[in-house]
């Protein structure tokens, strides 16, 4: 069963692999036609889809844990939006669903890859960030990869980012003893005290993180979330105290760079304190999804919980508000939205 559909959706096509950081002319967006949706599929017209920064490495043509985006077709990644067509059982014209092909106006979706949203619970474009991958990597990497308890005093570099702003206020909520975090404007330092409950944060541009972080963490710290590798890795060694655990979730730092960046100069210290570095992928936590949209929707209803987004509005403007979230334009989850 389906309404009138249109005749072609525009999506957007990675055209060259970028060298350094990417340009508007690596990206092409393109019409492409729209059929009806196959047996077992759904049609999908997107409302939100996300742009993330591991995308960046998608780009490049390199093994690694996700396949890279191909040449000349569409790319993917979070989506939200309405089913406009159905040809599988248990989905309805009207449903929200959330699935993996993004960056598209209109999305031929397996089912098997669908899964319902609730708008009641939520803005369906809050599945793309606290209720969503974002949030989930969040949780399970300061829970279950840091092995965060009472007590324990955290940094978070990136924090005023979709995931970042997530950790700290988990931290807080769980009983973290001084919640630290690292931002790249004023302004967001400012947002991480006043409105997200850090004890602490500092601008990594005014000085040297080692020192800046010296001085925010006097007792030193326990649990290190890494959303940005390099120097910020080196002052957590620094930092840390016996036993301390990183989760190592992102190398935003690096993602651009076209020279190997020096890697932590102090990883002998991992010996002595007896550190914990991992890293991490949201995909192995699978089984936390259920456990976490309760909690979560819970910490959000009591106002416990904070999010901000930063949506750019249009699908012309996808490769735009990608290119600002390298940049640090975004504070918390950035997302296009289609209207």
């Amino acid at each position: 069963m389906s309404a009138a559909l249109p005749a072609s959706g525009r999506e957007w096509h990675l055209v060259a692999r970028p060298h350094g950081w990417p340009k508007a002319e690596d990206f092409a967006l393109r019409e492409a036609p729209v059929t009806a949706p196959a047996e077992g599929r759904v049609l999908v017209r997107n409302l939100h889809f996300s742009v993330d920064p591991y995308m960046r490495g998608r780009m490049n043509d390199v093994k690694s844990y996700t396949p890279p985006f191909k040449l000349d077709h569409p790319m993917d990644g979070g989506a939200v939006g309405e089913v406009v067509a159905s040809n599988a059982e248990g989905f309805e014209v009207g449903d929200h669903v959330l699935h993996g092909l993004g960056w598209r106006e209109y999305a031929s979706v397996p089912a098997k890859h669908a899964v319902k949203a609730d708008a009641s619970l939520a803005p369906l474009s809050a599945y793309l960030g606290v209720l969503g991958m974002t949030g989930l990597t969040a949780y399970a990497g300061l829970f279950d990869v840091a092995s965060f308890k009472e007590g324990d005093a955290v940094f978070v570099s990136g924090a005023a980012g979709a995931v970042g702003s997530q950790v700290g206020q988990m931290a807080k909520i769980k009983g973290a003893s001084r919640v630290i975090g690292s931002a790249g404007s004023d302004e967001k330092v400012k947002l991480l005290t006043e409105e997200y409950g850090f004890d602490a944060a500092f601008n990594y541009k005014n000085g040297p993180v080692k020192e800046q972080l010296a001085e925010a963490a006097p007792d030193g710290i326990d649990v290190y979330f890494d959303n940005v590798g390099g120097e910020h890795l080196e002052a957590a060694i620094s930092s840390f105290n016996v036993h301390g655990r990183a989760t190592i979730c992102g190398m935003i730092a690096q993602y651009n760079a076209t020279e190997p960046t020096p890697a932590p100069r102090n990883l002998a210290l991992v010996i002595g304190k007896r550190l914990r570095l991992q890293g991490m992928l949201v995909g192995d936590h699978a089984g936390l999804q259920q456990q976490f949209v309760q909690e979560v929707a819970g910490w959000l209803n009591s106002g416990e919980l904070k999010y901000r987004e930063t949506v750019v509005e249009g699908m012309e403007n996808g490769v735009d508000a990608f290119l600002g979230l390298l940049r640090g334009e975004n504070t918390g989850k950035m997302i296009v939205s289609l209207g």
